[in-house]
């Protein structure tokens, strides 16, 4: 009896490491929180995330969506990454409000400009098909994003905290990539 309740224990204790490497190094799902992503997803609508990006620090490219880490004043740990894995959320880490679904908009050595109710990057205004409606925001700011950084925003321009709020992304902070 005894040593078959270790071999249960030992296998329950396995998966368990097995899922949280896979949620903390190659893939997880998450649930959007919010309508900054709308008409693209909608609020507690369930995304998959590849975390390879993240794992092999790759950069971004435009357009893709993110998930990142909003708390772009604090360093990343491989503790962060434990405490922010879905499966330990489980046991008590409810509070993920930190974590955003994001566009990418700008890459290292861009330069940004909100004018005329657009995007433009590096002077020229981009085609967004995907933006839920015209952007009120307008700045006479000038952003360049700095290396090993990004800048994002959400499809919602008129309702969405992104990088025109908490600044550039650090590369570390992007935890993933939507799969589907």
């Amino acid at each position: 009896m005894i040593r078959q309740l270790g071999s249960w224990f030992g296998s329950v204790l396995i998966a368990f490491v097995v899922v949280l490497f896979l949620g903390v190094f190659v893939f997880q799902s998450t649930k959007v929180l919010g309508e900054s992503m709308d008409p693209t997803l909608h609020n507690k609508q369930r995304v998959y995330v590849s975390k390879l990006s993240h794992t092999f620090s790759n950069e971004p490219d435009y357009g893709d969506i993110v998930i990142i880490d909003s708390r772009v004043n604090q360093p990343r740990t491989f503790l962060s990454d434990l405490k922010d894995s879905p499966l330990l959320s489980l046991f008590g880490n409810k509070n993920d409000r930190h974590i955003w679904i994001k566009r990418v908009i700008g890459k290292p050595g861009d330069t940004l400009e909100f004018k005329d109710h657009l995007v433009y990057r590096n002077g020229i205004a981009l085609d967004e098909p995907y933006i839920k409606e015209k952007m009120s925001y307008i700045s006479d700011k000038k952003w360049v994003v700095p290396e090993k950084h990004i800048f994002v925003m959400g499809d919602n321009r008129n309702n969405s905290s992104d990088s025109r709020v908490i600044g550039f992304i650090p590369f570390d902070h992007v935890l993933g990539e939507k799969v589907f």
